[in-house]
């Protein structure tokens, strides 16, 4: 899968935050900030120019901003990915690396993802922010779904944490090949990778949903997800700002979904939720 490269520049430090959101939205999937740009990076397939290029315009006359795109194949992709990868550890205890990185000693949880073009290598806030709450949970002999499993990561952590059962769902391709990929790399044949969305749930009811999409999506499929959910069942979401915590307490709560506690990273936010 190729992908468009948009570099921006000239944003109000102030302005990022709002700008990443609003391009999120527009079904950007990751976004690289250095000190006086950030790139932006949306799937050829799901790219639409007059959406996009609109909604810069709008924001060029208001900020001054500058931007430029060009298309990135996926060999290319892949090889600007591994270049600017570096590993993750999570809370000391939780190391996100690399096939080429050497482990850390002492790490309680060692995953290894192979760093392509998938969501999910703890490098984003909202990974990072998941990977930390799993880590407070009670996961072992327990059903656990990984919804939009991304790179796997989550699914993986949930296998080593002495899950009983675990499927991993996502509706992209690239994804779904690389979470199979990344399963076998950290000897967790037994995860169950689907690809699918919501619809594609498997029957009978998990101890732990686990949820790091879009706050669009996550909406979408409250509903879904709490009658998966087994009684006195735990939902963790990510994926959203900070800003969106009250319509997605507001959403659960319609679901009879009892919110529990929050967290936050750089304006994005992870939350728990029980049956």
């Amino acid at each position: 899968m190729d992908y468009y490269e948009f570099k921006i520049t000239g944003i109000p430090e102030e302005s990022r935050e709002i700008l990443m959101a609003g391009l999120s939205e527009i079904g950007f999937e990751s976004f690289q900030e250095e000190e006086d740009s950030v790139s932006g990076y949306i799937p050829v397939e799901v790219y639409r120019g007059t959406r996009v290029l609109s909604f810069l315009k709008k924001r060029s006359k208001a900020t001054g901003l500058v931007y430029g795109y060009k298309r990135i194949k996926t060999e290319n992709w892949n090889a600007l990915w591994e270049s600017q990868y570096m590993p993750v550890t999570v809370a000391g205890k939780c190391m996100v690396r690399a096939p080429f990185h050497d482990p850390e000693d002492g790490m309680k949880y060692n995953i290894v993802i192979e760093p392509k073009m998938s969501f999910g290598t703890a490098h984003h806030e909202t990974t990072a922010l998941m990977i930390g709450m799993i880590m407070k949970q009670k996961i072992r002999k327990r059903r656990v779904l990984d919804m939009g499993c991304g790179t796997g990561v989550l699914a993986i952590l949930a296998w080593k944490m002495g899950a009983s059962e675990v499927d991993a769902i996502d509706n992209d391709e690239w994804a779904f090949l690389n979470a199979k990929d990344n399963i076998l790399k950290n000897n967790a044949p037994s995860i169950s990778v689907i690809r699918g969305d919501g619809k594609t749930i498997p029957q009978g009811n998990y101890d732990f949903i686990l949820a790091n999409i879009n706050r669009n999506v996550l909406l979408e499929d409250m509903p879904r997800y709490a009658r998966h959910l087994a009684a006195s069942g735990v939902l963790l979401l990510s994926g959203f700002y900070d800003a969106d915590l009250e319509v997605i307490i507001r959403k659960a709560k319609r679901e009879s979904l009892q919110y529990i506690t929050s967290e936050t990273n750089n304006h994005w936010a992870a939350a728990k939720f029980m049956k």
